[in-house]
């Protein structure tokens, strides 16, 4: 039977999925006027990528890293894509922190504004979060 640890990696890989889907359902929702099901998928976004955060500083804490095995241009296709994953999930936190503050205090226009870089860049980060998984524990495993 696998260690609860070991099953952190594809969790992880399920709430960055989770968060990908709700973000672009709340875009979807807001577009067509939606307004209450827009802040719950964004709601249940910001909770799924919390989870997701503690989930992956809990298995990153016990287990520690973990090392890619591809080789050549596919290293460095891993890299590149880990290293922008990383700086934007560093950036992240503070944007959706500001977008959520500026919708939970009514001021919309403010909150469109910053929203429009908070969207694409949070999708990014829940999609390569996707991908680096794939690519790590799936692709590429360690034995």
């Amino acid at each position: 039977m696998p260690s609860p640890l070991t099953l952190l990696p594809h969790l992880n890989a399920v709430l960055n999925s989770t968060s990908a889907i709700l973000l672009i359902s709340g875009y979807r929702y807001i577009r067509l006027g939606r307004i209450k099901a827009h802040r719950n998928c964004q709601i249940a976004a910001v909770i799924s990528s919390t989870v997701f955060l503690a989930s992956y500083l809990t298995y990153h804490y016990f287990h520690g890293t973990t090392h890619f095995l591809g080789l050549g241009i596919v290293w460095w296709i891993y890299f590149s894509i880990l290293i922008s994953h990383t700086i934007l999930a560093i950036v992240i936190v503070p944007l959706v922190m500001v977008t959520l503050v500026r919708a939970a205090r009514g001021d919309f226009q403010r909150h469109r504004r910053i929203a429009r870089v908070t969207l694409p860049l949070w999708l990014y980060v829940s999609v390569t979060g996707v991908i680096v998984y794939l690519m790590l524990y799936q692709i590429y495993p360690s034995p």
